[in-house]
């Protein structure tokens, strides 16, 4: 083997390791949700006695990572590659709600699949409701 060909190969490795170790932490990466999920609707939408069983199902399975007030800033957080989304921002907060439920219950990369967790869909709707409560 000539040395431009071994170049050439050594180059071509090179670039697929890094492709392949940057990857993980690329937080550009867009979340695609199911058309199903996109157009649900949450049937339990304004329901006044939603707040308590939110909260305390975020407390419980979201906050280590997500902070108390969602921004992001949990205990958990500065141990994680996957960049956490602020909860309050108008990027999460325009997403209709059956996309939250989508990627709160099904997870991907380190945030967990909570489907096994959090198994009545009524508790379910209910941490959405409260994760629109916390931009306010």
């Amino acid at each position: 083997m000539n040395t431009r060909t071994l170049v050439i190969v050594l180059i071509g490795v090179s670039t697929l390791f890094l492709m392949a170790f940057i990857k993980p932490f690329s937080s550009s990466e867009s979340w695609e949700v199911p058309a199903k999920y996109q157009k649900m609707k949450n049937p339990y939408v304004g329901d006044k006695d939603s707040g308590r069983v939110g909260q305390t199902l975020y407390v419980v399975h979201c906050k280590s990572c997500h902070g108390k007030t969602g921004i992001g800033d949990g205990t958990k957080s500065k141990s994680l590659k996957t960049a956490i989304p602020d909860f309050t921002s108008k990027e999460v907060q325009s997403q209709t709600d059956g996309e939250l439920y989508y990627k709160t219950i099904f997870g991907r990369d380190e945030m967990p699949s909570y489907e096994k967790k959090i198994r009545d869909d009524e508790d379910r709707w209910l941490l959405v409701n409260y994760l629109r409560k916390l931009n306010k």
